[in-house]
């Protein structure tokens, strides 16, 4: 997940609207979204976990 991440990040920072936004204000931007994911990820696993 974090190489997805990654990789969006790069692509939007060389052809995306990031490349019109200064760099700390897309990382900034990337490790809310890889935290949003990260949180995403650990309540799906926790509701997997409660219903087996």
């Amino acid at each position: 997940m974090l190489f997805l991440v990654a990789a969006l990040l790069l692509l939007g920072t060389l052809m995306g609207t990031a490349a019109f936004v200064p760099p700390p204000v897309t990382a900034v931007a990337a490790a809310a979204i890889a935290a949003w994911l990260l949180a995403f990820a650990a309540r799906e696993r926790g509701a997997r976990r409660r219903r087996n």
